[in-house]
C-alpha cells in the first residue's frame, strides 16, 4: 500500500453542506460531530476526480460502475478532508491562516501515518488564553503590538521561526504562508468556526413580479475562502483473481497525474453560484 498526505486549498467558498436544518442557518456546512469542526467528505473529492477523469483511469483508480460494482474494489482510498487552516479576518495584513494545536498535532498524526517526511509544523509552544504565536515576519501586527482577529485582542507570546512552515507552504504553494499563520488556543479557535465562517443570504424571485416568493429566502453557511484542509490518501494493489489489475505505486503516480493535471476541482455543492473551486495538491507518500 502507498499512502500520503493530500491538501486541500480553497480558491472561492466552499460549502460541503449536510441538507436542511432546523437552526438559523437553513443549510449548514457539515461539521465533525465531537469536536465540531468543519470538514469535506472524501467522498466528495473522489467523486469529482472520477467525474473528470476517463473510463480506463476510473476503473483501475476508482472501482467499476455501479452495473459491475462487484467485480473489484478500487484502487485509491480517501480519508475526509480536516481543517489545518481556518482564514479569520484581522486588523493587520488582511487575514490570517488560523491554525491550533489540537489542529496541528491531528495533522502530525496523519503525516507520520502516511510515512510523509516532507511536510511538518512547529507545535513546541503553545499560546495561553488570550495568547497567539505568529512568525518572526508576521503581517498580522503592527511593531510589537497585538494581534486582531475578528473581535479577539491576541497577544503575541512568542514568535516563531517563519522557516517552520516552509514545507507545507511548498506544498500548497502558498508563498507567504509564514507571514499569516497565526497559533491560537483551541478555545479561540473553536469560537472562530463557529462564528466566522460564511453566511449568505439567498433569494428567489418570481419571475413575473420580480418579488421574493413566498418562502424563497434562505441562508447558506460556507467554509470561507482561503481555508485550507488536509487528508490521507492511499493507494492498494488489485487483483481480480490470477490478474494483476494495477499497482499500489501504479496506480498513485496515475493518481498524482490526475490531480496535477486538473489546476482546479469544484467540491461540494453549489457549482452554479461559484462555490467550491478548489486547488488539490498531493505528497510524495511512502510505500
Amino acid at each position: 500500500m502507498t499512502s500520503s498526505i493530500y491538501f486541500i486549498h480553497a480558491i472561492t467558498p466552499l460549502h460541503a453542506g449536510i441538507g436542511q436544518a432546523a437552526g438559523d442557518i437553513d443549510l449548514p456546512i457539515a461539521r465533525e460531530r465531537a469536536t465540531r469542526l468543519p470538514y469535506l467528505p472524501g467522498s466528495s473529492l473522489k467523486g469529482a476526480l472520477r467525474a473528470r477523469s476517463d473510463e480506463t483511469v476510473v476503473q483501475k483508480l476508482f472501482g467499476p460502475n455501479t452495473a459491475n460494482a462487484s467485480d473489484h474494489a478500487g484502487s485509491v482510498q480517501f480519508s475526509d478532508s480536516r481543517l489545518l487552516f481556518f482564514p479569520v479576518r484581522s486588523l493587520y495584513g488582511i487575514f490570517a491562516y488560523v491554525t491550533s494545536p489540537f489542529l496541528i498535532r491531528r495533522f502530525l498524526r496523519d503525516a507520520k501515518d502516511a510515512a510523509t517526511a516532507q511536510v511538518t509544523l512547529p507545535i513546541e509552544d503553545e499560546p495561553g488564553p488570550g495568547e497567539c504565536l505568529v512568525s518572526s515576519s508576521s503581517v498580522l501586527r503592527h511593531q510589537s503590538g497585538p494581534v486582531w482577529l475578528e473581535d479577539l485582542r491576541l497577544q503575541a507570546a512568542r514568535p516563531i521561526s517563519a522557516d517552520r512552515f516552509d514545507s507545507v507552504a511548498r506544498a500548497i504553494e502558498i508563498p507567504d504562508l509564514a507571514k499569516r499563520v497565526c497559533i491560537v488556543s483551541d478555545d479561540a479557535l473553536s469560537f472562530f468556526v463557529e462564528t466566522a465562517t460564511e453566511v449568505t443570504a439567498r433569494i428567489r424571485l418570481d419571475s413575473e413580479r420580480l418579488t421574493v416568493e413566498q418562502g424563497g429566502l434562505w441562508y447558506e453557511e460556507a467554509l470561507p475562502a482561503e481555508s485550507v484542509l488536509t487528508g490521507l490518501v492511499q493507494t492498494r494493489s488489485l487483483r481480480k483473481g490470477e490478474q494483476d489489475i494495477i499497482s499500489a505505486k501504479t496506480a498513485f503516480d496515475k493518481l498524482r497525474v490526475l490531480i496535477d493535471g486538473q489546476k482546479v476541482v469544484q467540491l461540494g455543492g453549489k457549482a452554479t453560484v461559484g462555490r467550491g473551486v478548489c486547488r488539490v495538491f498531493v505528497e510524495r507518500g511512502a510505500e
